[in-house]
């Protein structure tokens, strides 16, 4: 796969602030691409620079091999967005905010109405077209925000932090939609998201802290070097899981032991065979990553409007 974002050495500060410092990644055509960090991390500088909405002070941004300082009108057209707050005119219809989007890209016509449809029936809002968006609830008025950033077919998906407030039935419904576009048309999908769980899903994470890139990999790769894997035993008593000599914690019907890696679970198994006829092996989670790679929990806490993130 070829890389359609680089950004190479990018840095912006806001006065004595460094939002962002000598930012350097790629992100690979197709992937899921998850960029990770608590508020105030540089998630939003950097997007907003990615989107032309703000000036970098130096550094390069190459979007599907354009330049950003050259061609920034092309690289808007590659790009979709969804910002965390939505920007649907409230006061408009779903129909009317729309098709003024799609106005600004020359989508009219039986052009505007084809796509309009297509879009409708895949993110289930075509009940919902002449309704006011003031009127939508939350998950309703996501639909309509991820339909007008995909109206004009980009290339690049960037989402911050699209599910936040969403009910679990809703957020599972607009992934299902996301993973089908990037399945069947390779969109690209640039996340951020305090739900570890969907980073968990991602082709690549990065986890930016103080403007700086703390951590990279792909979920796998980050579980392995900065959490231990874990083994839940049944069946046992406590005086011959405390003969094991790993750490552990009981959990309901069992223990929970605390090990370095895949490898020291074999050995465990082996070397006590009898111990384990009831057990099962998890790696740790991105969330215990992401603690481990910061010293911070993330939190989805909702973040005061103009507030870098």
């Amino acid at each position: 796969m070829s890389d359609i974002i680089q950004i190479d050495h990018l840095s912006k500060s806001f006065g004595e602030i460094k939002a962002v410092q000598n930012l350097s990644f790629r992100v690979k055509e197709g992937e899921l691409f998850a960029f990770l960090g608590i508020n105030g991390a540089g998630k939003s500088t950097t997007i907003n620079i990615m989107c032309g909405q703000l000036s970098k002070d130096s550094g390069s941004v190459l979007i599907d091999k354009y330049d950003l300082d050259k061609d920034i009108d092309f690289i808007k057209r590659e790009l979709g967005v969804v910002f965390q707050y939505s920007v649907l005119d409230y006061s408009l219809s779903v129909y009317d905010n729309l098709k003024s989007r799609a106005a600004l890209y020359g989508i009219t016509g039986m052009e505007f109405k084809k796509r309009l449809s297509e879009l409708a029936k895949i993110l289930d809002f075509e009940n919902l077209l002449k309704r006011t968006v003031g009127k939508l609830s939350g998950g309703q008025r996501r639909r309509i925000d991820i339909a007008r950033a995909l109206f004009h077919n980009p290339k690049i998906l960037i989402l911050d932090e699209p599910t936040t407030g969403l009910d679990p039935q809703t957020r599972k419904t607009l992934w299902n939609v996301i993973s089908n576009f990037r399945k069947n048309e390779n969109m690209t999908v640039f996340l951020t998201t305090h739900y570890m769980e969907e980073a968990a899903e991602a082709d690549y994470v990065i986890i930016i802290d103080g403007g700086k890139i703390s951590a990279e990999g792909t979920p796998l790769e980050l579980k392995n070097i900065y959490t231990g894997d874990y083994i839940t035993i049944y069946g046992v008593n406590e005086n011959d899981v405390r003969e094991l000599g790993v750490g552990y914690e009981q959990v309901r019907n069992g223990y929970r032991l605390s090990i370095p890696n895949t490898r020291a679970a074999t050995d465990l198994i082996i070397n006590y065979p009898k111990l384990f006829n009831d057990y099962e092996i998890t790696k740790g989670k991105m969330d215990d990553v992401f603690l481990a790679v910061t010293g911070k929990t993330l939190v989805g806490d909702a973040e005061m409007g103009g507030a870098e993130k």
